[in-house]
């Protein structure tokens, strides 16, 4: 399983969400200083879930991160998320 499809599968176990759209944009940033040049090191999610729709805006970015803090303390350089 690569990276973009373990962070689809923790999001969906965790979350259930209505929305989610995982892209990776490693491509753009290959050479760029703290890249790692894995291909799978800088993504960009789209996420609506009712399970978050409680939670304050930075509550959602906290909850999203410790989900996926296996990723981020690893593979990945950057993450931009986007809630719906």
């Amino acid at each position: 399983m690569n990276v973009q499809e373990q962070i689809e599968a923790k999001l969906i176990a965790a979350l259930s969400p209505d929305i989610l759209e995982v892209e990776n944009e490693s491509h753009l940033h290959a050479g760029h200083a703290g890249s790692p040049n894995s291909g799978d090191s800088h993504f960009k999610l789209t996420l609506k879930a009712s399970s978050l729709d409680t939670l304050t805006r930075l509550e959602r970015y906290r909850k999203v991160h410790s989900i996926l803090a296996e990723e981020l303390a690893g593979p990945v350089h950057a993450l931009s998320i986007s809630f719906k």
